[in-house]
């Protein structure tokens, strides 16, 4: 193997020469998971563990290695690897952290693709596809929809479900497959370049984990049935983990996440909702929330019927999120700098006192 087979490329090596790592072994996360890595090579997979210096620098989740991250490692016992340095990210698929305001969870790294799976024979919802699409665009990734169990279906109920998906994602590859009887699986396969990255996204349940089995033809991760008693999946996948499949393409599972907080959209809302960003040019007022504003081109072409209703609420959702989130982190840098000169003062009134 080479390195450029699990997708290393010319801008890594140039920031890999340019810092004068290159006395150092480069590698890539394949494995993280309460913070031990592991990392591989052209040659080998090695245990890993990030040098004291990252450690203690480091002022945020993100600023420790996730999948996908190359890093610059040197050997210091048989198959283990210390990593002392994190190259630039391309791309960061990330969402908001569960249960801690104004911080981000990074979901993987360098990413080119992602595979958004939706099942359709239980929660099948197309906000959720909008939404999986917001972080994609947001971290400028391409996404593929993958709608999953169609065997559990007949052909008109799937036909009126992809119809349904095409309405309201414009330009979006939509694939239909089942994991059970592998409709689907060869087109898919067809889908994946080799030394390109993909990422899978998705609930509990939907089969992302079986959908890696079957592309890799091999059993590399567990799976599980649908609970009978609350319909939702079991989280079998505890850890993200990337495969290289024998086709070459760079596969990186997730466990499944049932909530996916939007942050800083970086025009990825607009991306997503293309219709309400073109049409709130029209819009009477340039700050428009297209709430309740007279005017308002978008709350129009709501009621004309032209914008889908419910992709309309779920955009105003995911705004208020994002709205939410960024007032949290000026929030929180606020209080950091007011803390900040809080600790000088203190400092020079104590250095004033001893003369």
């Amino acid at each position: 193997m080479i390195l450029e087979e699990l997708g290393y490329n010319e801008k890594f090596e140039n920031y890999r020469l340019n810092q004068k790592l290159d006395t150092f072994d480069v590698g890539r996360v394949i494995l993280e998971h309460k913070e031990r890595y592991a990392v591989r090579t052209k040659d080998i997979e090695y245990d890993a563990e990030i040098i004291g210096n990252l450690r203690y620098s480091a002022t945020k989740r993100s600023d420790f290695p996730a999948v996908g991250d190359w890093v610059a490692i040197s050997e210091y016992d048989e198959n283990k690897v210390l990593i002392h340095a994190i190259f630039p990210r391309q791309t960061i698929i990330e969402r908001q952290a569960v249960g801690k305001q104004g911080e981000k969870q990074i979901i993987a790294t360098n990413i080119d693709f992602a595979f958004i799976i939706q099942s359709v024979d239980r929660d099948f919802n197309i906000n959720r596809i909008e939404r999986y699409l917001a972080i994609c665009n947001i971290s400028n990734v391409t996404p593929i929809i993958i709608l999953n169990k169609i065997d559990l279906i007949d052909e008109v109920e799937l036909s009126n479900l992809v119809n349904s998906v095409e309405e309201r994602v414009k330009d979006i590859s939509v694939i239909s497959i089942s994991n059970e009887s592998n409709i689907g699986i060869d087109l898919l396969k067809e889908k994946i370049v080799a030394g390109k990255t993909y990422c899978l996204l998705g609930s509990s349940g939907v089969g992302k984990s079986t959908l890696l089995n079957n592309l890799s033809g091999k059993q590399q991760m567990k799976t599980n049935t649908i609970s009978a008693s609350s319909n939702k999946g079991r989280h079998v996948t505890t850890h993200r983990e990337l495969i290289v499949l024998e086709n070459g393409g760079i596969l990186i599972d997730n466990p499944g996440m049932r909530e996916v907080g939007i942050t800083e959209s970086d025009g990825g809302l607009d991306n997503t909702f293309a219709k309400i960003a073109l049409l709130s040019n029209d819009c009477k007022f340039k700050d428009c929330t297209h709430t309740n504003e007279v005017g308002c081109a978008v709350i129009a072409a709501v009621d004309n019927e032209e914008i889908d209703g419910d992709s309309y609420n779920n955009y105003q959702k995911m705004e208020r999120e994002k709205e939410h989130f960024e007032s949290t982190v000026a929030e929180k840098r606020k209080k950091d700098k007011d803390f900040g000169k809080m600790i000088k003062r203190h400092k020079k009134s104590r250095k004033n006192k001893k003369f």
